[in-house]
């Protein structure tokens, strides 16, 4: 067995013609240009983009070493094998570009709107694409005074987001709040519907700048939060989320003229409280009678009305009620 095996090593180590002359001449620019050019592919990184850049560069190399052997060597085998990995690499890099095509966002607006909002919640890439195929990946846009929806008017049938821009929110022309980017438009009226329910909008959404937006249809919505669990999930916390940020702004603005704040986020049942007159000191009980006159002559409507009276709302409806707080005197 080893004589068999140091038999085909001399065989292949010194059973061919020997090189009895170095030629001093060079194969030609497109060998040296091919070498250069694999030289330079192999200094690739790794991943997609590295690949990328390999196979980028490997194709013209073996094309160059493809023409050197039909032009110059005019050997059969050099060509067709060179002329085979060009075909190869050309399939590569077609693969690549497919699925960096795959895995990359349509537009800038859904990657920024994926790295503010859907990143920081660790949602996974293909989940983002999945929420994102429901909107048909359209990204639509609003006008400087043009409404959204108009109070009592515009049906509740899609879920919005904002990418850019602002909506200002009214209510029988008394302005709200701002809706400002990577909020939902219309969050509280998602949630004051069961999914067989239909209903209006309560208030009027303008558009107080250029804007940009994505909308969600609502059949097409519920079915994806009925199929994905996760989502659904994912959707219950960002609409929350948002609807909570909608009512601490409300309550920046709601003061009665006696200065006290009226505090939105008790929805159950509230006592009204008001300051106590001079006269009296600090250390006396609040008039609540007072304060409970004060706040019936001054009603204030609720932030995004549902279309049903509190007590009838839906399940799962988040009905606050007004309440408000005595202000701290210093001890």
């Amino acid at each position: 067995m080893w004589k068999e095996n140091s038999t085909l090593f001399e065989t292949v180590i010194y059973g061919h013609p020997q090189c009895e002359t170095w030629t001093n001449g060079t194969e030609g620019a497109l060998y040296q240009l091919g070498s250069t050019l694999l030289s330079l592919g192999y200094m690739g990184g790794s991943g997609a983009y590295g690949a990328l850049y390999i196979f980028g560069f490997l194709v013209p190399s073996f094309l160059c070493y493809t023409l050197w052997g039909w032009v110059t060597v005019c050997g059969a085998d050099v060509f067709f094998w060179n002329l085979l990995l060009v075909v190869i690499c050309l399939l590569q890099l077609v693969h690549l570009l497919f699925r960096l095509r795959q895995d990359g966002f349509p537009d800038e607006e859904f990657r920024s709107l994926y790295t503010a909002v859907y990143l920081p919640l660790n949602v996974p890439l293909p989940v983002f694409k999945e929420v994102t195929a429901a909107c048909e990946n359209r990204v639509l846009s609003l006008g400087v005074e043009e409404n959204y929806a108009l109070e009592g008017k515009t049906p509740i049938d899609q879920l919005s987001l904002l990418l850019s821009g602002r909506i200002r929110v009214s209510l029988e022309g008394q302005f709200l709040h701002y809706v400002f980017p990577y909020q939902f438009l219309d969050s509280p009226e998602w949630e004051s519907l069961r999914p067989t329910e239909e209903g209006n909008f309560q208030v009027t959404l303008t558009a107080e700048t250029d804007c940009r937006y994505i909308s969600w249809p609502r059949r097409k919505l519920y079915l994806l939060l009925a199929k994905e669990r996760y989502i659904s999930r994912l959707f219950s916390v960002m609409l929350g989320n948002d609807i909570a940020d909608k009512l601490y702004s409300l309550n920046d603005k709601l003061f009665a003229k006696s200065g006290v704040r009226l505090d939105i986020r008790l929805p159950s049942l509230y006592h009204v409280l008001a300051p106590s007159s001079t006269s009296e000191g600090s250390g006396s009980a609040p008039d609540r009678d007072g304060a409970e006159e004060h706040g019936a002559a001054n009603p204030r409507p609720p932030p995004r009305r549902p279309p049903h009276p509190p007590s009838q709302a839906p399940r799962g409806t988040w009905c606050p009620t007004p309440t408000t707080r005595p202000t701290t005197t210093g001890l």
